[in-house]
């Protein structure tokens, strides 16, 4: 049985802002139905690579393709076959729940019957029916996020792709957000999340770990966890960025 396509394919990638390199010659793939971690301090490199993987920004140089499509001559068709969810939050906080629901849909380009079956089904899905005329900055931050995500997943994407959705929110929550994101995995999506918190790489089938712009490590959490001798991942996140010590699969 030969080994699936690649989803995420990237060779030498790199964004430089002058002569600095936010992103300094990563190389990495991500397999279909993957949990695939994106882990590194702030200012690693993490929503530089997401934001060229997703046809926001151009690279440098490098190569890479999303979904089958290239990075550099098919953005626009990235953008229609994946879901995104940014860093910040990533809905109209003065529309309503449905209205953003409605709105993302529509730009997704789905049709109006389509629309509100989705809709119907997410808020129900979410438990949001009373909220539904509900502006969503009267929503508490993370049933913002678990909609935001949701949103994400409406046109049906092969790919999402998660900007440190769980930043700022409580531990609870953040626990609630991953069995979101377990349950898109068990329908075959493929989901690329970058966070700090080093305990979510627990979470993820297999991780990178940025530093200064580089992937310092590459592999599941079990794997760098023995090659570093480590208890958890925190203690991994240490050895790369304190000690300089590297391992990459």
């Amino acid at each position: 049985m030969t080994d699936p396509a690649p989803i995420v394919s990237v060779k030498n990638l790199v964004k430089a802002f002058g002569k600095f390199h936010a992103v300094d010659r990563i190389s990495f793939e991500v397999f279909p139905g993957e949990i695939f971690g994106f882990l590194g301090a702030n200012g690693a490199g993490k929503t530089t690579a997401i934001k060229m993987l997703t046809g926001l920004w151009k690279p440098t140089s490098g190569e890479a393709t999303v979904a089958g499509y290239d990075i550099y001559k098919e953005a626009e068709s990235i953008k229609r076959d994946i879901g995104y969810m940014s860093q910040k939050f990533s809905l109209y906080s003065d529309l309503s729940v449905v209205e953003n629901i409605r709105l993302f849909g529509g730009i997704y380009g789905l049709g109006k019957e389509e629309i509100k079956m989705k809709s119907d089904d997410l808020l129900k899905r979410l438990n949001l029916e009373k909220e539904a005329g509900s502006l969503i900055s009267s929503l508490p931050l993370g049933w913002k996020q678990k909609l935001a995500f949701s949103v994400a997943m409406l046109h049906d994407p092969k790919i999402i792709f998660l900007d440190e959705p769980t930043g700022g929110v409580d531990p609870i929550t953040r626990r609630q957000f991953w069995d979101m994101i377990y349950e898109a995995a068990d329908r075959g999506k493929t989901i690329f999340v970058t966070t700090h918190y080093m305990d979510e790489a627990e979470y993820c089938d297999r991780i990178s770990m940025m530093v200064s712009g580089k992937i310092a490590a590459l592999g599941t959490p079990g794997a760098l966890k023995k090659g570093f001798k480590a208890r958890d991942m925190d203690e991994v996140f240490v050895g790369i960025a304190r000690e300089g010590k590297s391992l990459a699969e």
